[in-house]
């Protein structure tokens, strides 16, 4: 084991989880951390003991988990807003196109929204009712349900594609696009890419401002460790002031506290996109996972997943199961989902006995390693896979 390794799974005595089952899927649900415990008490003794007060300690934590989170993507401070779930960053994000009105400038002329048939259901359904305002929806497919499939949705983007909004790595497969490729292409084109990072960030590498991402999204309930609630939104720095979302809030004002009756007034900075009032005891609880990936960097994350992603790949390999991730390093996040027959009742065993995992249809077992996993846990988990199969 490497010293960068032996870091890592030092941690393992900050999830008290651990202890309780073998937990490998962090690609649904990452553990919660100790820390964040500390830090629900904090927001709930602030609330208890300075009242409205709070709220002095509690704007500044929004931007604070912001810019935490923009460490850990590759982004400038100052370009990460905090906001509920993905599917209101993408709808925030969505209201901001009139598409065939006269409204539509700067972005007249462009009604195209391309993505991939493996795009998580979610983005899919916020984008699919936008047809009803004007936009024309091109859902491509690939050649086999598992790789991404990035020639195909290269080709279908055209000048007339306003933004191509897809999962930097497809849940169904742990399949990665080249987000570079697919960002250079669209730029190329006119186009906007609004990369949803859920399943790559706190696992997989980012440098989003090196990329020129226009827009980013994810979330804390997986890789970060940081439970639901406190998803986010990156914009570009120059992309941000042509962004005017119909989906407003009082703090997407530039004067939230002048309440204002007048016509909107957005936020010069990425709070023009935040909408209402934050929550802010995700906030607070999202911040301990999000510190962790940062204290111990992705690059070294992301290392000891590939490491153990290939073990765990071989292991189910040699029993003959089908393995629904592509092989290539450069091609895959930190799940591997593998299938056979039977697998869904054989998951439903292993999950009554605390072994952490989940099931898809089309997509099989999800398993997914991550910096505090030992191997001995990747080993159990198959042998109780054989075992569950052999009874079934």
């Amino acid at each position: 084991m490497s010293i960068d390794e032996s870091v890592l799974t030092e941690t393992r005595r900050e999830f008290s989880t651990l202890a309780k089952g073998v937990h490998l899927v962090s690609h649904s649900l990452g553990p919660i951390p100790r820390a964040a415990r500390r830090y629900a008490a904090q927001f709930l003794d602030e609330w208890e003991n300075d009242s409205i007060g709070a709220w002095h300690r509690w704007l500044p934590a929004v931007r604070e988990l912001g810019d935490l989170i923009a460490d850990v993507i590759g982004v400038d401070h100052g370009t990460v807003a905090v906001m509920a779930n993905v599917s209101n960053v993408q709808a925030a994000v969505a209201s901001c196109f009139a598409f065939n009105t006269s409204d539509a400038a700067p972005f007249r002329g462009r009604t195209k929204i391309v993505y991939d048939a493996l795009n998580f259901s979610t983005v899919h359904y916020v984008w699919q009712e936008q047809v009803r305002r004007g936009a024309e929806l091109v859902v491509v497919n690939g050649k086999n349900g598992v790789d991404a499939p990035i020639d195909e949705l290269i080709a279908a983007i055209d000048e007339k594609t306003l933004l191509v909004p897809i999962s930097h790595v497809l849940f169904r497969s742990s399949a990665m696009y080249d987000a570079k490729r697919v960002i250079d292409h669209a730029h190329k084109m006119g186009a906007m890419v609004l990369l949803d990072c859920y399943q790559s960030a706190g696992v997989v590498p980012l440098h989003l401002k090196e990329w020129g991402c226009d827009m980013a999204c994810g979330g804390s309930v997986k890789w970060a460790c940081g439970g639901p609630g406190a998803a986010y939104l990156y914009v570009r720095p120059d992309l941000l002031p042509l962004l005017r979302p119909m989906s407003a809030g009082w703090f997407s004002h530039e004067e939230p506290f002048a309440f204002d009756m007048g016509p909107m007034r957005y936020a010069d900075d990425v709070w023009r996109m935040i909408g209402g009032t934050p929550a802010i005891p995700s906030i607070y609880t999202a911040r301990a996972g999000w510190e962790m990936v940062r204290k111990l960097g992705v690059e070294a994350i992301r290392k000891k997943s590939l490491r153990q992603t290939a073990l765990l790949r071989k292991l189910v390999e040699e029993r003959g199961h089908r393995v629904n991730t592509p092989r290539e390093d450069a091609s895959r996040g930190g799940t591997v989902c593998f299938d056979f027959e039977g697998a869904e009742k054989v998951s439903q065993v292993l999950s009554m006995q605390n072994l952490f995992h989940d099931y898809r249809p089309n997509c099989g077992i999800r398993v997914s390693p991550h910096f505090f996993t030992i191997d001995d846990e990747i080993s159990q988990f198959v042998t109780e896979v054989d075992r569950a199969t052999r009874a079934a």
